[in-house]
């Protein structure tokens, strides 16, 4: 890999150089993850802190949204009353219905109307125009302000009865609709309903002039008291700068807006119609939906809002208020900016006093390890400066100890030496004496034959080979030559108790190969001889046995003897568990073999002694696969 990418080799080396650096001396160590764990606890307060101040910041601005909703929606269904109040014929309306249904052949009539509606335009300042529809007649009259003065048109009108607002009036149970107009402005005349558009022809204006002066449409069906059938609408057009007057309680900050929407989901107010254009386009309807159940997060082009909404009582229309994130987290941004500065000098000082710190620890260290160096290098008189109670100090005292001790040692060890030589010497004759013996019972055992003496030559012989078969070879042997051994003792031992010792074998052929603790049947068997068969004068029986378990091998010699006391047993098994330092007794043997086992096979391995009242049986576990032995 460093051949195809040398940048990638060249940096890990810089990299493994740096961690050489770091991790070669201790003032390193102790200052890398301390001032780490400064760091990290300083930006962990500082993201704690920013999490908790976004969060009260959001809490702030719903609670006061909330509020200035409220409140503002409050205002805007007082208002709506009110121009449904105002459309409302009270003493007059008799006169009304009756100008209506006669001023197509009346003139009377006609004035009558026209009078009527100019008392209605003067008596409020928030009115953009008046339109009356004669249903009989399909024809509109018009209010309208042109230039300083008021006109009023009347024109034959084929299409109102056709639009879906109409259709939906007539349906209504109380006789009155509100319709947005904001949508007509976006697209001219062409949206609106063809007198409304010839209204406007008549006076010289666009349709998107006339509809900027109008932010919505309030309508209410005139029936007649006897036989409630439709006979007029009356339309009264809202300016937009009422609107504005009465959403001034809702304080705007940069980048915040106010939408009020229609039933329907049709604007009737926004205080920036560009913002509108564009928030309709990136799923304002959706969001509103949303955020009909609570607090909903919006996106509209780069900026991410939290949108807010209050629905007026009955659903007629919603108050909606998208507030940017940057301005609502602008102090928390701002007290995150301060807390990164604070904490970033808090991380600085914190790491200067680290730093003095474990320079102050390491620096008695580094004079220890400078006499170390130098004991080390054969100076064997250097002595560290011991200063203070600490444990560096406690740990210098140790190290002149230790020079005090080694200038003591080799001075012995020169002395020692010529014990040593002699000592080799010694070892090299009794590696003599072995053979010495060997040649001596063979000498007997060849007297012993000379003299017809058979028995003797054969005790000889297996004498001979015992003591070959103690002294010489591995501590691990096979379980056939263990046998073999025991054959050749037991075979002494008759020759001591005649017909009183009796032996029995039950070894598996298949542990016949099994490698066991050289001597370690015979410590056994020794056992049953020196407990059992001593102590009676009848014949006793020694079963030696091996077989397999699940776990291993189990190798067990067993007598018919005394057995032992229970009292006893406990006393000779406590001591098999002594450590193997505090040997003394008669049991050295087995505590010997039950700590060779350990040894060699773990700590499932072990010697076990049973005794049931009668007779004593010694377990050796073996386990399987230590030393592949099983």
């Amino acid at each position: 890999m460093s051949k195809r990418y040398p940048l990638f080799a060249t940096v890990r080396r810089k990299a493994g150089r740096l961690w050489n650096v770091m991790t070669g001396r201790l003032a390193y160590k102790l200052f890398v993850p301390f001032t780490t764990i400064v760091l990290l606890v300083v930006a962990s307060l500082s993201v704690v802190s920013d999490q908790r101040l976004r969060g009260e910041a959001i809490r702030h601005s719903i609670d006061a949204t909330s509020n200035n909703l409220l409140l503002v929606n409050r205002n805007v269904k007082d208002y709506m009353d009110g121009i449904a109040q105002f459309t409302l014929p009270q003493l007059q309306y008799d006169d009304l219905i009756h100008a209506v249904l006669n001023e197509g052949d009346d003139y009377a009539s006609r004035m009558y109307l026209e009078n009527y509606l100019r008392r209605m335009y003067y008596s409020r300042s928030d009115l953009a125009g008046l339109e009356l529809y004669i249903v009989s007649e399909g024809k509109t009259y018009s209010l309208t302000r042109e230039a300083y003065n008021i006109s009023i048109r009347a024109s034959t009108d084929a299409g109102t009865a056709d639009t879906d607002w109409y259709k939906l009036l007539l349906k209504r149970p109380d006789n009155q609709l509100y319709r947005s107009l904001l949508g007509a402005a976006e697209n001219g005349a062409s949206s609106r309903t063809q007198p409304e558009a010839e209204s406007d022809a008549d006076v010289g204006r666009s349709g998107s002039a006339a509809y900027a002066e109008r932010a919505l449409a309030y309508h209410r069906v005139l029936r007649s008291i006897a036989s409630r059938q439709p006979q007029a609408v009356l339309t009264v057009y809202v300016n937009p700068s009422a609107l504005d007057t009465i959403v001034h309680d809702t304080p705007l900050e940069d980048g915040e807006h106010l939408l009020l929407f229609g039933a329907d989901g049709d604007p009737y107010y926004t205080d920036d119609e560009a913002f509108y254009r564009e928030a309709k386009g990136n799923g304002l309807q959706q969001a509103l939906e949303r955020a009909a159940s609570g607090p909903a997060d919006w996106k509209s082009g780069r900026e991410d809002y939290l949108l807010m909404t209050d629905e007026s009582a009955g659903g007629t229309w919603t108050l909606a208020k998208p507030m940017p994130y940057s301005r609502i987290y602008e102090a928390a941004d701002a007290a995150r900016e301060w807390n990164t500065l604070i904490g970033a000098g808090f991380v600085v000082l914190s790491a200067l006093l680290v730093a003095f710190v474990s320079g102050a620890i390491t620096r008695p260290l580094a004079r220890l390890a400078q006499r170390m160096n130098r004991f080390s290098g054969g100076d064997f008189e250097t002595q560290a400066p011991v200063r203070g109670h600490d444990e560096i100090s406690h740990l210098t005292r140790h190290f002149n100890d230790m020079v005090q001790r080694t200038n003591e040692l080799i001075n012995e060890r020169y002395r020692m030496k010529l014990v040593e030589q002699s000592a080799i010497l010694k070892a090299l004759e009794a590696e003599l004496n072995p053979h010495f013996l060997y040649n001596a019972l063979q000498a007997i055992s060849t007297q012993a034959l000379r003299g017809g003496r058979l028995d003797i030559a054969d005790m000889v012989d297996d004498l001979a080979q015992s003591l070959r078969y103690c002294i010489g070879g591995s501590d691990i042997v096979p379980a056939s030559d263990e046998l073999r051994h025991i054959e050749r003792y037991l075979s002494l031992q008759k020759a001591r108790f005649g017909s009183r010792l009796r032996v029995e074998y039950a070894w598996h052929e298949s542990l016949l190969n099994l490698r066991i603790p050289r001597l370690s049947v015979q410590s056994l068997v020794e056992n049953s001889i020196k407990h059992a068969l001593e102590r009676v004068k009848n014949t006793v029986t020694i079963m030696i046995q091996a077989e397999r378990t699940e776990n291993g091998a189990v190798v067990t010699v067993s007598d018919d003897g005394p057995g032992i006391d229970p009292v006893r047993l406990k006393e000779v098994l406590d001591y098999l568990e002594r450590p193997f330092t505090e040997r003394e007794g008669g049991h050295i043997g087995l505590q010997n073999l039950h700590t060779r086992l350990k040894i060699l096979y773990g700590e499932q391995a072990g010697l076990a002694i049973e005794t049931g009242g009668q007779g004593t049986s010694l377990i050796l576990h073996i386990p399987q696969g230590g030393e592949e032995n099983v």
